[in-house]
Order: structure tokens, then C-alpha cells, then sequence
């Protein structure tokens, strides 16, 4: 027999361990139905107390055990697209950076993207550079970055990569190659052996010379070394021995003047160099005089949205110097249906998120793509396609 004061105790047991129990299991389910209230009432308030590396980090193993219940109904038919005879159920991506090593694509594209882009991957592994090398400016809405290409190589992340091409119901998939920052073959090698590597299963490739945080990068931005870069890739990606090439991209800057736009779009009209198209654009070494948040002055690449608008003109700026004859996926700020639509009608066939999707959460693409079909509905667009470049088109 219990006492009354055993009787009660347990009672009292039993009565936290329910409600803990009920509490952990609503805050379970909340998560994976990614509900935006709870998402930004509870679960990125936690985050944000973490170390912005380990936050990143634990956002990698939620994809990786795909901890995001897939999306259950299919996106807008207005959002359909199709680029490079790919067909993409929707023109919101995420952008590399986020998903480094290609370990949570199955569970990125079950919460919604219409593709993912993994890397920057190097040929051989390689730490990056000393921590601590990312920080958040949570008052400006944004990140600064100076990981430094921190990769586990080519080997790893190609098995990553053939393993979620094998599955049926998979992510479209773009690698995005880099430069080991001590290249033993020489930069544009090291690119070429990329593609050699990964043109077998990628469904598109990445040129990434825009990085601000590997000494020397950018200068391959620069006329005569663009030139005999994409050259040499194009030779390579046009060699394989495949069925269907994949499509070859050049990642740029938008810390670029305006001569230096037309020298790469000069460039990249060239037929031994036309490329399928570029990426606008990648973080800027830039930094606003109206940025708020004690980490401003870091060193890296600012994301987010003080690079929104830089990079929507920049959109515009590359779609106008290449009379919209190369594609353009545009990256840079992107947190809402109205920053997407923004940069569509601004030239880019695509778009990307990354900062916004560290910040906010899986929710957050589900919403973006919401927004974009009630705008593009309610501008008459029967499809995304159709307002593509059009604040541009007019001038």
C-alpha cells in the first residue's frame, strides 16, 4: 500500500511525464508539418541562441533525415517552368553554401525547393578557414560568411550525389565547383577535373569564381581569364560521354563595375565560350552605411537582404547586356514572393535563397512560392515565364 504522500508523488509523476511527453510530441509534430508559427514563435528563437555554425549545422542533419514531412499538395501550375529540357515544378531553389557536403538533398526537396544546388566542392578536402567564420546580422536581416570552400572533396560528395540521382522521386540537382584554396594542378584544372567528375550525374554544373573568401578567386572574373577558363570547361563538359550534356554556369560577383559587366557578358556571347547561364549573384564584400548589427565590419561575404536589391539590379544589368540570351538564375535577398518577383521580371529565369532559409526556416519556401502565384495571378500571368525579364523588356 501507498501512502498518501507516495500516492501523491506519483500522481505528480505521472502527470509531468504526460505532459512532457504530450508537449514533445506536439512540438515534434509542429516541426514536421513545418508550421510558421511555431517555426517563428519557438523553433528559430531557439536557434538563433547556437552558434551560427552549429545552428547551420543542425539544419544540415533535419535534411539529411529528411525531419520535414514532404510537401503534401503539388506546387501551382503557375510556378511550372522548363529550362535547359529540364522541368522544374517550380523556379524557387536554394542557392550552394547551405547544403556544402550533399547531404540533406532528399530532405531539401521534400520541403519544397524546385532544386537544389549543393557545394562549393573542391577536388580534394580541405577545412576552410579558421573559425569562428560565419555570423549573423539578425537587425539587418542577414549573414556574413567567410567558410573558405570547407569541403570534403570530390570522392564524397560524388557518392552523395549518385546515390539521390538513383531515387525516383529525387531533387534536381546542380554541383557547384570550386578551387582548392592551395590548388596543386592549378585553378582552371581544378575546374576541369569537376566537370570531368561530376557531368555524369549533376544535372547542371556551376563555375563558382565569385567566392569573396578564397584569395585570388575573383580575378578569374577578369576578360582574358574568363575567357580561357570557360573555354577549357566548355571542352571538357562537351567531351563527356554521356547522354545528355549537362548544363554549364558561371557563378559572378555583384561587387563588379559596370565595365567589367559588359567584359563578361562579351565574354559569355562568345560562341567558344557561350555558356548556359550565369548565377547573380554571389555574397558582397560591400557593406551598406545603414547596416545595424554589431558584426557589420567582419570579414566574408554579406547575404541577405542589404544585397537584395544589389543583386536584382545586377539581374537586370546582365539580362540587358546579353539581350536575354543567356539564362539567369537570380540569388540575393530572396524572402518573399515579391523579392522573386522582383527578380524575374528583372531577367532571371530562376531564383535562390539561402540567407533567408537560415534565418526563417523551412517554411519559408512553401510561403515564398504561395506568394509568387498570388502575384503572378494577379498581374494576369498565366505562367512564370511569361513575366520573365519584362521591367527590363520596357526601357
Amino acid at each position: 500500500m501507498y501512502t498518501r504522500k507516495e500516492k501523491l508523488i506519483k500522481q505528480l509523476t505521472a502527470l509531468v511525464t504526460i505532459t512532457l511527453g504530450g508537449t514533445s510530441s506536439f512540438a515534434g509534430l509542429c516541426i514536421w508539418n513545418g508550421n510558421e508559427k511555431f517555426y517563428r514563435d519557438y523553433v528559430m528563437p531557439f536557434t538563433r541562441r547556437l552558434d551560427p555554425e552549429t545552428s547551420h549545422r543542425l539544419a544540415v542533419f533535419a535534411m539529411k533525415h529528411c525531419l520535414i514531412r514532404k510537401q503534401r499538395e503539388p506546387d501551382a501550375k503557375s510556378l511550372s517552368t522548363r529550362l535547359w529540357d529540364i522541368n522544374f515544378s517550380n523556379p524557387v531553389g536554394l542557392a550552394a553554401g547551405f547544403d556544402k557536403q550533399a547531404e540533406g538533398m532528399q530532405g531539401l526537396h521534400k520541403t519544397g525547393f524546385g532544386f537544389v544546388e549543393i557545394g562549393s566542392v573542391t577536388p580534394q578536402p580541405q577545412e576552410g578557414n579558421k573559425k569562428p567564420r560565419v555570423f549573423r546580422l539578425e537587425e539587418d536581416n542577414a549573414i556574413i560568411n567567410r567558410y573558405g570552400f570547407n569541403s570534403e572533396g570530390h570522392e564524397a560528395v560524388y557518392n552523395r550525389v549518385r546515390l539521390e540521382g538513383g531515387k525516383q522521386d529525387r531533387a534536381i540537382i546542380g554541383v557547384n565547383l570550386g578551387k582548392n584554396k592551395l590548388s596543386a594542378m592549378g585553378d582552371v584544372k581544378d575546374y576541369v577535373i569537376g566537370v570531368e567528375k561530376f557531368g555524369a550525374i549533376a544535372d547542371y554544373l556551376v563555375i563558382n569564381i565569385s567566392s569573396p573568401n578564397t584569395p585570388g578567386l575573383r580575378g578569374l572574373q577578369q576578360k582574358a581569364e574568363l575567357e580561357n577558363l570557360i573555354s577549357l570547361v566548355l571542352e571538357a563538359r562537351n567531351k563527356l560521354r554521356v547522354e545528355k550534356l549537362p548544363p554549364l554556369l558561371v557563378k559572378i560577383a555583384p561587387d563588379l563595375s559596370e565595365e567589367e559587366k559588359k567584359d563578361i557578358a562579351s565574354v559569355i556571347l562568345k560562341e567558344k565560350c557561350r555558356v548556359d547561364g550565369i548565377i547573380v549573384c554571389n555574397t558582397t564584400t560591400s557593406r551598406p552605411s545603414d547596416l545595424k548589427s554589431p558584426n557589420k565590419n567582419e570579414i566574408g561575404g554579406l547575404s541577405g537582404q542589404p544585397l537584395r536589391d544589389i543583386s536584382t539590379r545586377c539581374i537586370g544589368d546582365f539580362y540587358r547586356l546579353t539581350g536575354g540570351q543567356i539564362p539567369i538564375i537570380g540569388v540575393g535577398g530572396v524572402a518573399s514572393g515579391q523579392d522573386a518577383y522582383e527578380k524575374i521580371l528583372a531577367g532571371a529565369s530562376l531564383v535562390q535563397l539561402y540567407s533567408s532559409f537560415a534565418l526563417e526556416g523551412p517554411p519559408i519556401v512553401r510561403r515564398i512560392k504561395r506568394e509568387l502565384d498570388e502575384i503572378l495571378r494577379s498581374k494576369g500571368y498565366l505562367n512564370v515565364t511569361e513575366a520573365i525579364g519584362k521591367s527590363i523588356e520596357g526601357n
